[in-house]
């Protein structure tokens, strides 16, 4: 398997007027395309490399244009492979991709996860028939976040000092301090993004893995009160390994199981990672067809 070093190796074997760093990613990418005759399209933040506040490597609108671009002209009969490396996002934005995906590609789609997709990004995964991932890789909480707020986390400080305040009405004070800081319709919108991340995934999760189980409606409200139970996760960055998640009764399938798949999957992850690590992209959005978005910042 060809692990960082041999990626880097590669990538210095290739002349530097070719742009060695997209050589390698078409290559590979393409040669995913060979073997599974499917479309491929990485969606990969570069947010583990670039921390500076005025970059967004999370999901937007933005990215919208970017999947459009990559997806024109493929075979659409050969459903998608989606290689998702994200922190996450924005809730909207992200239900208006995975709309636009699931018209192009109806439920033929498929979620590959080499290392994380985190919050937004599980919600992407589970619009999946199935999600592919590693032993290595991680998925987490649905819970939805406002300004780095966790809306569960919000709602539960609100439970907790209504529940104070009425065993102890002297703590009244202390509360409305930490209650203050909080815009007056902040608490209702908190409640709204919980909400409708939760019918979302729900919706996705009927309507393509499980769309022809007679049991899916207990499966995926499992699968939906794991994932979005703020006071089981503890916190919105907690990894959930495959083991949790075929646990709930998520349809995932190990990048151990195939060899080859395992390779070129992984290749194609260290390929980007170094693109992140040594250029100013912070997102690339790109197909087996070598056609690309590539968001680059003045800001390492």
């Amino acid at each position: 398997m060809p692990n960082w070093s041999d990626v880097l190796k590669e990538l210095q074997e290739i002349s530097s007027n070719t742009a060695p760093l997209d050589v390698v990613r078409d290559k590979y990418l393409h040669k995913l395309y060979e073997k599974t005759n499917r479309n491929v399209i990485a969606y990969y933040s570069g947010w583990l490399h670039k921390t500076n506040d005025n970059i967004n490597t999370g999901i937007t609108d933005l990215d919208q244009n970017a999947f459009m671009t990559t997806i024109h002209k493929l075979d659409k009969s050969k459903g998608l492979d989606l290689i998702l490396h994200t922190p996450g996002g924005n809730l909207t934005a992200t239900q208006s991709i995975v709309f636009y995906l699931k018209e192009i590609f109806g439920s033929n789609i498929r979620v590959i996860v080499p290392h994380l997709a985190m919050s937004a990004g599980t919600m992407m995964a589970c619009a999946a028939k199935e999600i592919i991932m590693g032993k290595h890789s991680s998925l987490g909480p649905i819970d939805p976040q406002f300004n780095g707020l966790s809306t569960w986390g919000v709602l539960e400080e609100f439970e907790k000092a209504k529940e104070e305040i009425k065993r102890e009405p002297s703590c009244i004070p202390l509360w409305q301090m930490i209650i203050n800081k909080y815009h007056p319709t902040f608490l209702g919108d908190c409640e709204k993004s919980k909400t409708l991340a939760e019918e979302i995934v729900k919706q996705w999760l009927k309507e393509g893995m499980f769309v022809d189980d007679p049991n899916k409606d207990m499966k995926v409200n499992q699968i939906c009160d794991f994932l979005s139970d703020h006071s089981k996760s503890k916190t919105h960055s907690r990894h959930f390994s495959y083991i949790d998640l075929r646990n709930i009764g998520l349809n995932i399938k190990l990048l151990e199981e195939d060899d080859e798949l395992q390779d070129l999957v992984l290749t194609i992850h260290h390929s980007f990672m170094h693109t992140f690590s040594n250029t100013n992209a912070f997102k690339i959005v790109q197909n087996h067809n070598n056609q690309k978005i590539i968001s680059v910042s003045n800001i390492k």
